[in-house]
């Protein structure tokens, strides 16, 4: 099982957002048998039979073995990776194109560079596993607190600055034999939790705090 499915082919991405069928396949991140998640799912064994064969058939569930339970034959299955994520290649005709418009400034500039990343690494991961190849990647996540809007403004500065200067010492366009590397950075307000009554907190609601 893979920590992170990709799933590029539209027919896919639409049996994977029926209801029905992501419980089923949240529940088999453990393997499972109809008979156990047709309990689970208060659903009956032949509804459950149903959706795991379409599961099954899109690649999105395996089998693990099978078992004889007197005259009858119990399949055991598990998801084929604990969690997925849907590339926007599966919507290819609408995928945001990040060279339409950019804007550093932008917040959906941003989303489209996100989504442009997760289609190119979807590819990456798919071609790597066909070949049986590690694939080199480096990602770095953390979060920082600004005193103020000026800060804020000052520290994306000074990023772009020495970004530059370092993108410029490594990068050689006459490499012989080299291989172009993507570099995405992303500076977004963390999402905030929920008041006590369920709604969502607003970045004025903690400036005025």
């Amino acid at each position: 099982m893979f920590e992170v499915g990709v799933i590029e082919d539209p027919a896919v991405a639409e049996v994977s957002l029926d209801p029905v069928r992501a419980r089923l396949l949240a529940a088999l991140a453990e393997p499972g048998s109809a008979t156990t998640l047709a309990a689970q799912a208060g659903l009956t064994r032949q509804k459950v039979n149903h959706h795991l064969r379409t599961l099954e058939s899109h690649g999105l569930i395996e089998l693990v073995e099978e078992r004889r339970k007197g005259n009858c034959t119990e399949r055991v299955l598990r998801a084929t990776a604990a969690s997925y994520v849907i590339s926007p290649a599966a919507f290819a005709a609408v995928a945001p194109d990040p060279d339409r418009s950019p804007d550093q400034q932008s917040a959906r500039w941003l989303l489209a560079l996100a989504s442009r990343l997760v289609r190119e690494i979807g590819e990456l991961i798919t071609g790597a596993r066909a070949a049986r190849r590690p694939l080199a990647t480096f990602a770095v996540d953390t979060e920082i607190r600004f005193a103020s809007a000026g800060d804020r403004a000052a520290f994306a500065a000074e990023l772009t600055e020495t970004l530059a200067a370092l993108v410029g010492r490594y990068h050689d366009g006459s490499a012989t034999g080299g291989r172009k590397h993507r570099l995405v950075v992303g500076l977004h307000p963390s999402l905030l939790p929920p008041r006590a009554d369920g709604t969502q907190l607003t970045e004025q609601d903690t400036e005025k705090e």
